[in-house]
């Protein structure tokens, strides 16, 4: 402030900071003043933005990082935007370029878990598009939005610290798209060093990628033209020391060492990208905050609670009889004893404590039966399946339907829907010009209602959890979906029953109904859950020992470090899914995962197969029926109708979707046969009166005037025929005005030659004035016709005369 002295002016700025500080801890209000304060300064002086917590002094924005993964540059930068949030970075990758920002609260949440959100939203300007709404904005999320959100979360929430649960949210920003480069693994690769970089307490970073695999060569973050080619749509998020930390993968039917193979190559390339955030840190990373508190469970009411309820429990879970509901009413009758006796011995506890001491108690139990005895809660082995039931052909009137019961979860009423191609989902535009999604004509939808678990809930819309689970068990079954099926297919899957992994059987039980359909699916697909039990050391926190679970129940899901889903047919994987608890797991681990997976795969395919063994060979009869009408380009315009009218009119009629599939090409989708009989009658009474008659290129025949126009007459070669304009330029040899000139009259016959039809339109080409030059030609007499038949051959009926 060049109006104090330097005294004065230190002193200002030590106050304004005081000031700031104190306003800096309060709620939503000292935050606005806090603003206006920064954004108000005194006249003549600049004031600077805060520096973000736990940093000493604002630094200026550093250079980015670069990196080399596969063969292109990935830049890293921070600093230059988004300055308030605790961490901002931006990736980008060729001229797509996206900004991840994370913001944690510093207050711990009454949540009793952790409190993380992920947004990852697409921005139409960073297409170059306008939304085409009616506001011309971004309006809710789109599903590729959501399922975008969820493998973002998946891969950065286990590196939170335990009992971490402070309000946390990651926003991804799309700056711009360059239609080359998806944006999503570059949102996965921000959030990393956002949180990296930003005072958040976090056990990362992270690297992410995505494998093609384009004619058995692996390709590292693919462009979106190999995309198109690729046989496998692979994307991990990796730890540092080669370890995993999440995978997404969608694979057309790929053998299971080209699998492996391309998870190893993925997992190496994330290190690069790990040592990149790493070195951005070491310039601008922020030293972590101290939180006020982790919400873990004290040692001293652990083990009283182990006192307590160590031999109730472990009598409990090592009674195989139990079902879901038995067991878990058994565990909550002990909780319920355990909590108010821990109540009494120590009155001041926090509630949280005392609920989490018990679940600590039960987890190690739960646990080490596995670990130690090599026991599960329900008597199997630890490669053993449930009891497996299928059927197929529920309802006769459905298209296709199939019941896939294994133990406890009962995915019923997999039903199959055909419709018309036109009920494909159509992507908007935004989506198409930032994630390359297009039109899809196969949709499963996974529906989870509240009664599944024995609960009351409300029954809303489609919730995020819904979403991802039925997008996993689509991409289990769309690679065997044929890519010429005339019909779009709609598979519903509705779990009555869950006791883990619905998500599995619904590409089961979505894979017999279309089977049962009628389908022609190249062959069947199933999936199971592989589980993982943990030992790791107190010193180090590698893992020492483990237990791989085969066909987890809901309760090993819960108590579990993984929840490993992989879809498939008895030749090679379609999709796979991982969620882990931990902060990573090596290579090894996965590859076992596989190979037991694998193996419980095809059993599953064998009990399957007892049931349906292949595609129906016909659709039902009850279902639609698809139809191909040639409508030459004469008759389009009498088979549309004036405004569509006939169209129109024939949908509304007999509930059939007419497609306009190329210039004389329409495609007939009727619900039923019945519908289809009424549409073929309908379409023959709309085109009886423009029968297609055999004429002679170059003949002459006998024209009736129906109607005189002031730019010529409409005349009729034969009685049922649409009249055709004949236009005053070829009516006489002289240039005239009106018809009238020549005395022409209604009902009077005339000799016109006939010259084909328009190339463009279609319409009939006739001529009375070529006839008034001396040249000879052959006069043709038509007879009356009968309707047409669809599909029938025209009989001959012109008769000549010299």
């Amino acid at each position: 402030c060049p109006f104090l002295p330097t005294g004065a002016m230190a002193a200002a700025t030590s106050c304004r900071r005081v000031a700031l500080g104190g306003l800096a801890v309060g709620g939503g209000a000292a935050a606005r003043w806090r603003r206006r304060l920064l954004l108000l300064p005194p006249d003549g002086c600049v004031v600077r933005p805060a520096p973000a917590r736990g940093a000493t002094a604002e630094p200026a924005p550093c250079r980015p990082v670069t990196v080399e993964v596969g063969g292109r540059k990935m830049e890293l930068s921070s600093g230059k935007l988004a300055r308030f949030a605790d961490g901002s970075a931006v990736v980008q990758l060729g001229d797509t370029a996206v900004m991840v920002t994370a913001v944690s609260k510093t207050k711990p949440s009454a949540s009793q878990f952790m409190p993380l959100v992920v947004d990852y939203r697409q921005k139409a300007a960073a297409a170059g598009r306008i939304p085409t709404n009616y506001l011309r904005r971004e309006l809710g999320s789109t599903d590729k939005e959501i399922l975008t959100s969820r493998v973002i979360d998946r891969s950065i929430r286990p590196l939170f610290p335990v009992g971490y649960f402070y309000d946390t949210q990651i926003l991804c920003n799309l700056l711009a798209v360059d239609g080359v480069n998806d944006p999503d693994v570059l949102a996965i690769n921000g959030a990393s060093a956002a949180l990296a970089l930003s005072d958040i307490p976090w056990n990362g970073p992270i690297g992410a990628v995505r494998v093609g695999l384009v004619d058995g060569e692996t390709i590292i973050n693919p462009t979106r033209k190999q995309m198109s080619s690729s046989a496998l749509n692979l994307v991990v998020a990796g730890a540092p020391q080669n370890q995993v930390v999440m995978l997404e993968a969608t694979a057309e039917n790929i053998l299971q060492q080209d699998f492996c193979h391309a998870i190893k190559v993925g997992v190496k390339h994330t290190q690069q990208i790990i040592q990149g955030i790493q070195q951005l840190v070491k310039e601008r990373g922020a030293v972590k905050r101290t939180v006020q508190k982790l919400f873990v469970a004290p040692e001293e009411i652990v083990e009283c609670a182990k006192k307590l309820a160590f031999n109730k429990i472990y009598a409990v879970f090592t009674d195989s009889s139990h079902d879901k509901i038995s067991r878990d009413e058994a565990i909550n009758k002990i909780r319920l004893e355990t909590e108010e006796q821990l109540k009494e011995k120590f009155p001041e506890a926090e509630p949280y404590e005392i609920m989490e001491s018990f679940n600590v108690v039960s987890k190690d139990i739960f646990r080490n039966l596995v670990l130690n005895e090599y026991r599960r809660c329900d008597g199997r082995d630890l490669t053993s399946l449930r009891d497996i039931k299928c059927e197929v052909n529920m309802f006769k009137m459905l298209h296709g339907s199939a019941l896939f019961q294994r133990g406890q979860t009962q995915v019923v009423l997999c039903t199959v829907t055909f419709d018309s191609i036109e009920s494909s989902v159509k992507s908007d535009l935004i989506s198409t010009a930032v994630s390359g999604i297009k039109d899809k004509n196969f949709m499963l939808h996974y529906e989870f209602p509240p009664y599944a678990t024995n609960e009351i809930g409300k029954v809303t819309g489609m919730n995020r959890r819904e979403l991802g689970h039925g997008a996993l068990a689509e991409r289990a079954l769309k690679p065997i979906i044929p890519q010429d099926f005339p019909f779009t297919i709609r598979v519903t899957s509705e779990v009555l029953e869950s006791n883990g992994s619905s998500s599995m059987a619904s590409a089961c039980g979505g894979s017999l109904a279309l089977m049962d359909a009628g389908v022609p699916v190249s062959s069947a697909v199933a999936g199971v859950a592989i589980g993982l039990i943990t030992k790791c050391s107190l010193e180090k926190g590698d893992i020492e020992d483990y237990r791989l679970l085969t066909d987890i129940l809901g309760i090993e899901d819960y108590y579990g470090d993984m929840d490993f889903k992989m879809a498939g047919t008895s030749k090679g994987i379609t999709a796979l899914q991982v969620d882990l608890k931990l902060p990573g797991i090596p290579i090894k681990i996965v590859m076992e995962a596989i190979q037991q997976a694998t193996a419980a795969k095809r059993e599953i395919l064998q009990i399957m197969n007892q049931t349906l063994a292949k595609p129906r060979p016909n659709r039902k009869e009850s279902g639609p029926v698809v139809e191909t009408i040639h409508v030459p380009l004469s008759k389009r315009l009498r088979f549309i109708g004036p405004g569509a009218y006939n169209l129109k009119k024939l949908q509304a009629q007999t509930g059939v979707t007419v497609s306009h599939l190329d210039e004389e090409t329409y495609s007939v989708f009727a619900p039923t046969p019945s519908a289809m009989h009424e549409a073929r009658e309908f379409i023959r009474e709309i085109c009886k009166d423009d029968q297609e008659v055999n004429l002679e290129f170059g003949a002459v025949y006998t024209a009736t005037i129906t109607e005189i126009r002031d730019s010529g007459v409409m005349v009729k070669l034969y009685p049922n025929m649409t009249p055709v304009l004949l236009h005053n330029s070829q009516l006489d040899q002289r240039k005239i005005k009106h018809p009238s000139a020549l005395g022409l009259e209604v009902g009077q016959e005339i000799q016109v030659k006939y010259f084909g039809r328009d190339p463009t339109d279609g319409r009939m080409r006739l001529s009375r004035k070529i006839l008034q030059s001396p040249a000879t030609t052959v006069l043709k007499t038509l007879t009356d016709k009968n309707s047409i038949v669809l599909g029938g051959a025209v009989p001959q009926s012109s008769t000549s005369s010299q």
